[in-house]
């Protein structure tokens, strides 16, 4: 190895950002333990999400393609309605003519699982149930400290706890994610009318909503509204039923197919807040280093919070594997990551809170970008990655 010779990493975290970061260490020949605070994969199981081409060629990278497609379902086409159920635009999405690069959607939970049982089987230790409580940073290593009383000590740390990061507390404690205007309803319904046929994601530019939705193999739609409005409480239930008699008055104002396909809806409705991470946040201290959303959440209206996590640890781990030592490794990662993932949240937090700009409207959707020939030589894990982005000293 010419980089970071058999380091010890402890992650912190083993939902996607976590897995994925564990999976290409791993890959680099590093040894790796995951540690999540959950006691099982289904956390957020309610909730779907999309996976856009970049974020399917960073998981080809990490040899986990087969384990994602086997479950979820394609997506090649992307429809656009206004208010009143016009068509504006039915276009193609995304990579569409490779079938391991085509967007993809499923669960949150599908996701996670496919990830973990993925590292599983490569010998990658995961332990669930451990609850992070602190962590020591000395010239030597890190020791991360659980809330069961066990300590693991390692050469690094890597934070990709999520949005509520106990990591992010630690080593930045001043540093909180922020509401981006919007909260944001998921759901699942049966054989909903209105709905398009499988392959498609719908996106509705309504009057008082942003609605999308995609229908998979088995007739099931999968939905998603962004309201904006205040956000929700502090310790205000995420999950409960009414959720769906609050939004349906609001797709009612249209004449669209998105109130009978929530009206369908199998089980309670979940709801979240959007929200993101501030620019310019700390990423690193010492020995510890932030991924994901625990370093750059943005809000949900670009769907790509899951295509980054897993770029990022494509990225981290070939800077861990081609660079002479962490600190530089970790200087890179960030240099090569910020430009980036802070465009990202600046362009989904816009749409987030430009929906109803009067003068205006804004899109729904960030639109799929073509491919990018510089991310593509990023990720690509046969070649070096330099210390700096082309162009930066």
């Amino acid at each position: 190895m010419s980089g970071t010779d058999a380091t010890r990493v402890l992650v912190i975290g083993g939902g996607i950002a976590g897995t994925a970061a564990a999976l290409g260490l791993h890959k680099a020949g590093h040894d790796v333990t995951v540690y999540e605070a959950h006691p099982g994969t289904a956390e957020d199981i309610g909730a779907f999400l999309t996976l856009a081409s970049n974020g399917m060629r960073a998981l080809a990278q990490l040899d986990a393609t087969d384990a994602v497609t086997a479950v979820g379902f394609p997506l090649t086409s992307l429809r656009l309605l206004d208010s009143r159920g016009t068509e504006l635009t039915h276009a193609p999405l995304g990579e569409m003519t490779d079938p391991d690069l085509r967007y993809r959607c499923l669960l949150r939970g599908e996701l996670n699982a496919a990830l973990q049982e993925t590292a599983a089987r490569r010998g990658i230790r995961l332990r669930h149930g451990a609850r992070l409580v602190g962590i020591t940073d000395g010239p030597c290593g890190v020791t991360a400290r659980f809330a069961d009383g066990s300590t693991a000590h390692a050469d690094l740390a890597i934070g990709a706890d999520g949005l509520n990061s106990t990591v992010r507390r630690i080593i930045t404690p001043e540093v909180r994610p922020t509401y981006a205007g919007q909260r944001v309803f998921y759901g699942c319904s049966g054989a909903a009318p209105g709905a398009d046929g499988t392959g498609v994601i719908t996106f509705v530019r309504g009057s008082e909503t942003t609605f999308g939705h995609a229908v998979s193999p088995t007739g099931r739609t999968y939905w998603f509204a962004r309201v904006s409005t205040e956000p929700l409480p502090d310790g205000g239930a995420a999950h409960r039923t009414p959720w769906r008699e609050d939004l349906l008055p609001l797709l009612r104002k249209d004449a669209t197919p998105a109130a009978d396909i929530v009206a369908a809806s199998e089980g309670p409705v979940m709801v979240t807040n959007a929200t993101e991470m501030p620019l310019g946040a700390v990423w690193q201290k010492g020995r510890t280093l932030l991924i994901g959303d625990a370093a750059h959440a943005a809000s949900p209206a670009t769907g790509q919070g899951a295509s980054m996590a897993l770029e990022d640890a494509v990225v981290l781990a070939k800077a861990l594997r081609d660079l002479p030592g962490p600190h530089a490794a970790f200087a890179a990662y960030e240099r090569h990551r910020r430009p980036r993932v802070e465009q990202n949240i600046t362009v989904s937090g816009g749409i987030s809170r430009g929906s109803h700009a009067p003068s205006r409207p804004s899109p729904v959707v960030a639109r799929p970008a073509e491919p990018d020939e510089a991310l593509i030589h990023q990720l690509a894990w046969d070649i070096l990655l330099p210390a700096a982005p082309p162009g930066q000293p």
